[in-house]
């Protein structure tokens, strides 16, 4: 299994450079080593480069920032505009919204006159928390599409992933003691991660884990659901034409103004070469508009246990690491959507996989087996680049 971590090369003016702007890796910030920033082992890549010609019409220009520091992983925003002024204007307001929506979804860290996921389980079994309307439809969200795809992915499983977060880590910062969570302590776990204690009173704003030893954790959906927001209301706001990356999760808003594409190119991370964006580490390429892209990997959070790669995506029924296969990429119309399915799908074995994407409107699906084979719907063979498809046309 070739999983490999960045090298220290291609710093983000060398990647602007050679058009591949999106993923600008930085090798530290902040004092945080890349380990720590957990996007720049992302999913998807954005490759516009891919797409050919550069020019822009003579109304807009090409335009990108990034931060980081923001749901643990690197965000990067590439956008048309008339002037960079106006580039700018919507990228402070990106940041911002971020910014806040981080904060409300954070179940590790207090924030002074806020009451986060984080206060929601601090109070599990004490008392229902009043929170912000952005918290309450993530959960409600997160609920409904637990029913409608077979309780696969979870948020209520914090009390078993915070385990395996806690043994990553120790793995991670210091290799040779690596080991496995005792099953017995994920298998106690598992008795709080029942999703109907979670007790939501929409009409009052509040939130009541009814098991004082059940947590939630929204990792599985909490960034496209949040690039959703970013996206829908940048789009009110003005933006045009933009792709918004957060991690394993892009959400395009209208076209490239570029004069030349009608289609954003998305490129899908071979989960066997490096994440250093270049075209040779794409195992494909699909082409959107107004849609959202998401991946789940084994290659992306992980740590090795006697040479055994354990990833981040647990399955609720082994209470381990699935492994069906080592990625799976969702195309559908809403960020959150596309995030939660990429777990789910990830989750079941191929045929009930595939059975539940081509059940789903307006969901696409591709599958890249241990084997490396790759799966994909009828739907996505249509947008991909190896079927025929580009940026001026789908096949």
């Amino acid at each position: 299994m070739a999983i490999q971590r960045l090298s220290n090369s291609a710093p983000a003016l060398a990647l602007r450079q050679a058009g591949l702007l999106e993923y600008q890796l930085v090798m530290q910030m902040k004092g945080r080593t890349v380990r720590h920033i957990t996007a720049v082992v992302a999913a998807i890549l954005l490759v516009s480069a891919l797409a050919g010609c550069q020019r822009t019409s003579s109304r807009y220009s090409k335009y990108s920032d990034s931060l980081f520091d923001v749901f643990n992983t690197l965000i990067t925003v590439v956008a048309y505009t008339q002037s960079e002024e106006e580039f700018n204007s919507h990228f402070a307001k990106i940041r911002a919204r971020f910014e806040q929506l981080h904060r409300l979804y954070d179940i590790y860290n207090d924030y002074q006159g806020m009451k986060n996921v984080k206060t929601i389980n601090d109070n599990a079994g004490v008392q229902p928390v009043k929170v912000d309307k952005a918290i309450i439809d993530l959960l409600l969200f997160s609920k409904d599409w637990y029913r409608c795809t077979g309780g696969k992915t979870n948020v209520a499983m914090g009390a078993v992933l915070r385990i395996w977060h806690d043994y990553r880590e120790e793995g991670q910062n210091d290799p040779g003691s690596a080991k496995l969570p005792p099953m017995k302590d994920l298998l106690e776990a598992e008795k709080h991660t029942d999703i109907d204690k979670v007790i939501i009173d929409a009409e009052n704003g509040t939130v009541y884990l009814a098991d004082p030893e059940m947590s939630l954790d929204v990792g599985a959906v909490a960034k496209g659901y949040a690039t959703e927001i970013v996206a829908r209301e940048m789009a009110e706001a003005g933006l045009k034409s933009a792709l918004i990356s957060s991690g394993g999760n892009i959400r395009a808003i209208g076209k490239p103004l570029d004069g030349v594409r009608e289609r954003w190119g998305v490129g899908i991370q071979n989960p066997d070469e490096s994440i250093v964006p270049d075209e040779q580490n794409v195992l494909d390429v699909i082409f959107i508009n107004d849609s959202s892209v998401a991946s789940s990997g084994d290659y992306m959070r992980y740590y090795v246990v006697n040479g055994r790669v354990l990833h981040h995506i647990i399955d609720p029924a082994t209470l381990m690491p699935a492994d069906y296969y080592r990625a799976v990429t969702v195309m559908t119309g809403h960020a959150g959507v596309a995030d939660f399915l990429s777990t789910t799908l990830f989750l079941l074995p191929y045929e009930q996989s595939r059975a539940l994407a081509e059940s789903l409107d307006g969901v696409e699906a591709v599958w890249v087996m241990p084997d490396g084979e790759v799966e994909a719907t009828d739907g996505m063979k249509a947008i991909m680049r190896s079927q025929g498809a580009s940026g001026a046309s789908v096949r």
